[in-house]
């Protein structure tokens, strides 16, 4: 069985609008399991006025979970995904945000009205500090949203590409699941995550994605977006 990735998602309980407590995360570590991920970057939002848990609440919330995870076999890090900000670099250069798994990889976000000039200036900043900038669930920014060309030039800047398994499958409509088609036949695409919230509404379709994309990509295409480029992550 393949042993996948989620490199995005909000199952740290207490800190986000993710797992409300220790019994949902585990539900949904199990969950995660079912659908056949053995790897979880755990990435629960940081964004000023909205989600500010400080990551010393952040790390002894997560090391609760990951005794559990150890238990089930999965191997779990810790990330964040960080709204976009003009502190961004300067924040994670002081320690007080994750990155991914401890690499130089950072998982942004953007609002969905963002321009593409503040997108690109947001990415070139990461990247002129040395971090490795992953674009989080792309598929809901105007300025990236079937803008294929500006999603090449941020490729080609060092940026990297995630969008959400539910995009990949259909859940978030037909429009938005021929975008994230194109987007990995034209191989802009390095990254998917479940954007996991909870076991009910938001949940993880992992597997789901990474079976469509081998149907239709083939199995070793899936194999890179799903394990082999989020290998590199636990392991720069």
């Amino acid at each position: 069985m393949k042993e996948l990735f989620d490199v995005h998602c909000h199952i740290i309980p207490g800190v986000d609008d993710g797992a409300r407590n220790l019994e949902e995360a585990v539900n949904m570590l199990l969950m995660e399991k079912k659908q056949g991920v053995k790897n979880i970057i755990a990435t629960p939002h940081f964004r000023f006025k909205m989600f500010e848990t400080d990551l010393q609440t952040v790390k002894k919330q997560f090391a609760l979970l990951k005794r559990e995870a150890d238990k089930l076999e999965l191997n779990l890090y810790l990330g964040c995904e960080f709204h976009s900000t003009m502190e961004m670099v300067s924040m994670l250069k002081k320690e007080q945000v994750s990155t991914m798994a401890g690499s130089r990889y950072v998982l942004v976000e953007f609002s969905g009205g963002d321009s593409a000039s503040h997108i690109k200036e947001r990415v070139y900043s990461l990247i002129s500090a040395g971090y490795k900038p992953v674009i989080a669930h792309i598929e809901r920014y105007e300025a990236l949203y079937k803008q294929y060309d500006f999603i090449e030039e941020l490729a080609e800047m060092g940026a990297r590409m995630q969008v959400n398994a539910d995009s990949i499958i259909g859940k978030e409509g037909f429009s938005v699941k021929r975008f994230c088609k194109k987007l990995m036949q034209y191989d802009l695409l390095s990254f998917v995550g479940s954007d996991c919230h909870d076991c009910r509404e938001r949940v993880s379709r992992i597997g789901e994605a990474y079976a469509y994309a081998a149907k239709k990509l083939g199995e070793d295409y899936a194999d890179r977006i799903f394990i082999t480029n989020p290998y590199k992550i636990i392991n720069l």
